[in-house]
């Protein structure tokens, strides 16, 4: 939003071509009472035989609709299964307060609580 590029500008003539080319799909969004974030993550520890990295994921709700679902292998290898929650957790806030920045840009306040949820024991 601060520095639109040439491929931000492609990214969106292909979503709004697919959407022209197919009518009967589209994009369906509910409509929310009260403006809400969320990201629920998880890590694997060590899930990769290979190199013994993690393999982490986290989703975004904003007023109930999912907006962001990423799964990406981590950089380096954790120590533990709380490290590995750690980082994803780490990259969940990062995600919440960037949809921050931009609903800043729309003109839109957030003020309510960021939930961020994770299934790890160790990390609570």
């Amino acid at each position: 939003m601060h520095d639109p590029r040439e491929r931000h500008l492609q990214a969106v003539d292909r979503i709004i071509q697919y959407l022209k080319a197919s009518p009967g799909k589209g994009l369906l969004f509910k409509k929310g009472e009260n403006l809400s974030m969320k990201v629920y993550t998880d890590a694997d520890y060590a899930g990769s035989i290979v190199d013994r990295r993690s393999t982490t994921g986290y989703y975004m709700f904003l007023v109930g609709n999912l907006v962001i679902l990423r799964s990406k292998k981590q950089n380096v290898v954790a120590r533990s299964s709380a490290e590995a929650e750690f980082r994803v957790m780490a990259q969940g806030v990062c995600e919440l307060l960037w949809m921050k920045i931009i609903l800043d840009d729309l003109k839109i306040k957030y003020e309510a609580p960021m939930g961020l949820v994770c299934d790890n024991k160790s990390t609570s």
